[in-house]
């Protein structure tokens, strides 16, 4: 077989979603990465226990969708894989700077990233490659890239928040250990580690409190 695999730049588009309005009461920004097989604007249902006046959030929309199984009628998406990770990141990155630059947030509000599951890698990444200041990082039941280090995060001065559930399907005792140590390592022992009771779902009751 004499295939060659060859690469060309286009310009696409892609959509975003977002809940409340920015306005003269809102103090606090969210940008929230979604789970693998989810959709941003369904996503944005976790955040409508928030206060509607003082709650802005925007929800990018990863790019890769498919149909999700057993009976294929729902549309899921993801934001990375394996295959050709550092060029999608990229890529993801690129986006990123695109919903910023049209939402156009005042620096003195309250600017939070969360990332949930496999969100969780883009905003992480986002926040280290872009050297975003934001008040506070929330890492919600998702895996640390391996490429990060602490000197990627040495000029971050906000809060970080860790939350997993404690019978989480895609976690075990060795696999929380590998990601708190990693995450205390990046933030310098300044995280707020939360478990709670529960399995790999977005916890509402936990997000309503970080506001």
């Amino acid at each position: 077989m004499n295939s060659t695999e060859k690469e060309i730049t286009y310009k696409t588009s892609n959509s975003y979603a977002t809940l409340n309005h920015l306005s003269s009461t809102t103090k606090n920004v969210w940008f929230v990465c979604h789970g693998m097989g989810y959709l941003s604007r369904y996503f944005l249902r976790y955040f409508e226990g928030l206060n509607k006046e003082e709650n802005y959030i925007i929800a990018p929309q990863a790019q890769s969708k498919y149909y999700i199984p057993p009976k294929f009628r729902h549309v899921g998406a993801s934001w990375l894989t394996k295959e050709n990770t550092v060029k999608e990141t990229e890529n993801v990155m690129r986006y990123f700077d695109a919903i910023f630059e049209a939402e156009n947030i005042p620096n003195n509000l309250n600017f939070v990233v969360l990332g949930y599951s496999q969100g969780v890698s883009v905003a992480m990444r986002y926040v280290a490659k872009r050297k975003l200041q934001c008040q506070q990082l929330v890492l919600h039941s998702g895996g640390i890239p391996k490429e990060l280090t602490s000197s990627d995060f040495s000029f971050y001065t906000g809060k970080t928040t860790m939350i997993y559930g404690t019978d989480d399907e895609y976690l075990n005792a060795e696999r929380i250990t590998i990601e708190t140590t990693r995450a205390n390592e990046l933030f310098n022992n300044k995280v707020t580690i939360i478990p709670f009771d529960g399995k790999h779902v977005v916890n509402v009751d936990l997000i309503n409190k970080l506001a």
